[in-house]
Protein backbone atom coordinates (compact mmCIF):
# COMPACT_ATOMS: atom_id res chain seq x y z
CA UNK A 1 0.00 0.00 0.00
CA UNK A 2 1.43 3.37 -1.05
CA UNK A 3 0.52 6.82 0.21
CA UNK A 4 1.61 9.69 -2.03
CA UNK A 5 2.12 12.87 -0.04
CA UNK A 6 3.93 16.17 0.38
CA UNK A 7 4.36 18.28 3.50
CA UNK A 8 1.12 20.28 3.19
CA UNK A 9 -2.18 20.32 5.10
CA UNK A 10 -4.29 17.67 3.39
CA UNK A 11 -1.51 15.09 3.03
CA UNK A 12 -0.71 15.62 6.70
CA UNK A 13 -4.16 14.31 7.63
CA UNK A 14 -3.70 11.07 5.74
CA UNK A 15 -0.12 10.56 6.91
CA UNK A 16 -1.04 11.19 10.55
CA UNK A 17 -3.88 8.67 10.46
CA UNK A 18 -1.72 6.05 8.70
CA UNK A 19 0.96 6.47 11.36
CA UNK A 20 -1.54 6.55 14.23
CA UNK A 21 -3.05 3.26 13.05
CA UNK A 22 0.43 1.78 12.47
CA UNK A 23 -0.55 0.52 9.03
CA UNK A 24 2.01 -0.98 6.62
CA UNK A 25 2.13 2.03 4.34
CA UNK A 26 4.94 2.98 1.99
CA UNK A 27 5.15 6.77 1.98
CA UNK A 28 5.99 8.22 -1.44
CA UNK A 29 6.92 11.89 -1.47
CA UNK A 30 5.68 13.95 -4.41
CA UNK A 31 7.81 17.01 -5.22
CA UNK A 32 5.25 19.68 -6.04
CA UNK A 33 7.97 22.20 -6.87
CA UNK A 34 9.22 19.93 -9.65
CA UNK A 35 5.72 19.30 -10.97
CA UNK A 36 5.69 15.60 -10.08
CA UNK A 37 1.96 15.94 -9.38
CA UNK A 38 1.35 16.93 -13.01
CA UNK A 39 3.03 14.01 -14.75
CA UNK A 40 0.87 11.65 -16.85
CA UNK A 41 1.60 8.85 -14.37
CA UNK A 42 0.38 10.86 -11.41
CA UNK A 43 -2.65 12.30 -13.23
CA UNK A 44 -3.66 8.75 -14.08
CA UNK A 45 -4.00 8.17 -10.33
CA UNK A 46 -5.58 11.53 -9.52
CA UNK A 47 -6.82 13.70 -12.40
CA UNK A 48 -6.93 16.66 -9.99
CA UNK A 49 -3.14 16.60 -9.75
CA UNK A 50 -3.20 16.80 -5.96
CA UNK A 51 -1.96 14.82 -2.98
CA UNK A 52 -2.65 12.73 -1.02
CA UNK A 53 -3.36 9.65 -3.09
CA UNK A 54 -3.64 6.15 -1.66
CA UNK A 55 -2.80 3.14 -3.82
CA UNK A 56 -3.96 -0.13 -2.28
CA UNK A 57 -3.69 -3.03 -4.69
CA UNK A 58 -6.02 -2.29 -7.60
CA UNK A 59 -7.75 0.50 -5.71
CA UNK A 60 -6.77 4.15 -6.06
CA UNK A 61 -8.28 6.68 -3.69
CA UNK A 62 -7.87 10.44 -3.50
CA UNK A 63 -9.21 13.15 -1.14
CA UNK A 64 -7.74 13.19 2.34
CA UNK A 65 -10.98 12.74 4.29
CA UNK A 66 -11.95 9.69 2.23
CA UNK A 67 -8.46 8.25 2.70
CA UNK A 68 -8.65 8.71 6.47
CA UNK A 69 -11.99 6.88 6.61
CA UNK A 70 -10.71 4.09 4.35
CA UNK A 71 -7.61 3.59 6.51
CA UNK A 72 -9.74 3.46 9.65
CA UNK A 73 -11.93 0.73 8.14
CA UNK A 74 -8.86 -1.13 6.87
CA UNK A 75 -7.43 -1.20 10.39
CA UNK A 76 -10.86 -2.05 11.85
CA UNK A 77 -10.46 1.04 14.01
CA UNK A 78 -13.06 3.44 15.32
CA UNK A 79 -11.77 6.70 13.87
CA UNK A 80 -14.55 6.51 11.26
CA UNK A 81 -17.41 5.23 13.41
CA UNK A 82 -20.24 3.13 12.04
CA UNK A 83 -22.88 4.07 14.58
CA UNK A 84 -24.89 7.17 15.44
CA UNK A 85 -21.66 9.21 15.69
CA UNK A 86 -21.02 8.90 11.97
CA UNK A 87 -23.49 11.65 11.04
CA UNK A 88 -21.88 14.00 13.55
CA UNK A 89 -18.41 13.22 12.18
CA UNK A 90 -19.68 13.92 8.66
CA UNK A 91 -21.12 17.22 9.86
CA UNK A 92 -17.76 18.36 11.25
CA UNK A 93 -15.88 17.25 8.13
CA UNK A 94 -18.25 19.33 6.00
CA UNK A 95 -18.14 22.32 8.35
CA UNK A 96 -14.38 22.23 8.37
CA UNK A 97 -14.05 22.19 4.58
CA UNK A 98 -16.56 24.98 4.05
CA UNK A 99 -15.70 27.18 7.03
CA UNK A 100 -12.85 26.61 9.50
CA UNK A 101 -9.94 25.21 7.50
CA UNK A 102 -11.17 26.99 4.40
CA UNK A 103 -10.12 30.30 5.98
CA UNK A 104 -7.19 28.92 7.99
CA UNK A 105 -5.75 27.52 4.77
CA UNK A 106 -5.74 30.99 3.20
CA UNK A 107 -3.46 32.20 5.98
CA UNK A 108 -1.42 28.99 5.81
CA UNK A 109 -0.93 29.43 2.06
CA UNK A 110 0.03 33.09 2.37
CA UNK A 111 2.41 32.83 5.32
CA UNK A 112 3.78 29.28 4.97
CA UNK A 113 3.50 28.06 1.38
CA UNK A 114 4.12 31.22 -0.63
CA UNK A 115 7.49 31.96 1.00
CA UNK A 116 8.65 28.45 0.04
CA UNK A 117 8.18 29.29 -3.62
CA UNK A 118 9.10 32.98 -3.53
CA UNK A 119 5.57 34.08 -4.41
CA UNK A 120 4.36 37.63 -3.65
CA UNK A 121 2.07 38.09 -0.64
CA UNK A 122 -1.64 38.79 -0.95
CA UNK A 123 -3.19 42.18 -0.38
CA UNK A 124 -3.63 43.15 3.27
CA UNK A 125 -7.41 43.23 2.81
CA UNK A 126 -7.46 39.56 1.79
CA UNK A 127 -5.44 38.56 4.85
CA UNK A 128 -7.67 40.64 7.12
CA UNK A 129 -10.79 39.01 5.68
CA UNK A 130 -9.40 35.48 6.17
CA UNK A 131 -8.43 36.35 9.76
CA UNK A 132 -11.89 37.75 10.45
CA UNK A 133 -13.63 34.62 9.21
CA UNK A 134 -11.17 32.37 11.02
CA UNK A 135 -12.09 34.13 14.26
CA UNK A 136 -15.81 33.73 13.50
CA UNK A 137 -15.60 29.97 13.10
CA UNK A 138 -12.97 29.52 15.81
CA UNK A 139 -15.58 30.87 18.24
CA UNK A 140 -18.00 28.16 17.12
CA UNK A 141 -15.34 25.48 17.59
CA UNK A 142 -14.14 26.86 20.91
CA UNK A 143 -17.67 26.86 22.32
CA UNK A 144 -18.22 23.28 21.17
CA UNK A 145 -14.97 22.13 22.76
CA UNK A 146 -15.45 24.01 26.03
CA UNK A 147 -16.77 20.94 27.87
CA UNK A 148 -15.41 18.04 25.84
CA UNK A 149 -12.10 16.37 25.00
CA UNK A 150 -12.80 15.54 21.36
CA UNK A 151 -15.14 16.77 18.66
CA UNK A 152 -17.49 13.79 18.60
CA UNK A 153 -18.30 11.47 21.47
CA UNK A 154 -15.65 10.50 24.01
CA UNK A 155 -12.87 9.46 21.67
CA UNK A 156 -10.70 10.44 18.76
CA UNK A 157 -12.24 10.40 15.26
CA UNK A 158 -11.23 11.49 11.78
CA UNK A 159 -13.06 14.74 12.54
CA UNK A 160 -10.33 15.68 15.03
CA UNK A 161 -7.59 14.94 12.50
CA UNK A 162 -9.37 17.05 9.87
CA UNK A 163 -10.51 20.09 11.82
CA UNK A 164 -7.22 20.52 13.72
CA UNK A 165 -4.97 20.18 10.69
CA UNK A 166 -3.98 23.86 10.46
CA UNK A 167 -3.16 24.18 14.17
CA UNK A 168 0.41 22.80 14.04
CA UNK A 169 1.18 25.83 11.83
CA UNK A 170 -0.66 28.37 13.98
CA UNK A 171 2.36 30.54 14.75
CA UNK A 172 3.78 30.56 11.23
CA UNK A 173 0.36 31.06 9.66
CA UNK A 174 -0.59 33.86 12.07
CA UNK A 175 -3.71 32.03 13.26
CA UNK A 176 -5.15 34.10 16.14
CA UNK A 177 -5.63 31.39 18.76
CA UNK A 178 -4.99 33.43 21.90
CA UNK A 179 -8.70 34.04 22.50
CA UNK A 180 -9.69 30.39 22.12
CA UNK A 181 -8.49 28.39 25.15
CA UNK A 182 -10.64 25.32 24.46
CA UNK A 183 -9.12 24.94 21.00
CA UNK A 184 -5.66 25.26 22.50
CA UNK A 185 -6.40 22.57 25.12
CA UNK A 186 -7.77 20.27 22.42
CA UNK A 187 -4.68 20.71 20.29
CA UNK A 188 -2.41 20.08 23.27
CA UNK A 189 -4.27 16.78 23.69
CA UNK A 190 -3.66 15.89 20.05
CA UNK A 191 0.01 16.81 20.45
CA UNK A 192 0.34 13.96 22.93
CA UNK A 193 0.09 11.63 19.91
CA UNK A 194 3.45 11.00 18.21
CA UNK A 195 1.64 10.45 14.89
CA UNK A 196 0.13 13.92 15.13
CA UNK A 197 3.37 15.64 16.04
CA UNK A 198 5.44 13.89 13.39
CA UNK A 199 3.18 12.54 10.64
CA UNK A 200 5.69 12.71 7.79
CA UNK A 201 8.61 10.34 7.18
CA UNK A 202 11.97 11.75 8.22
Amino acid sequence: MKLFYCEFLNPRKACAVARYLELPVEFVRVDIGKGENKTPEFLAMNPNGKVPVLLDGDRTLWESNAIMCYLSDLAQADLWPHDARQIDVMRWLSWDAVHFTRHASVLYFEYVVKPMFGLPPAEAAELAEATKYFRTYARVLDTHLSDRKFLVGDGLTVADFAVAISLPYADKAHLPLADFPAIQRWHERLNELPAWRKPFPS
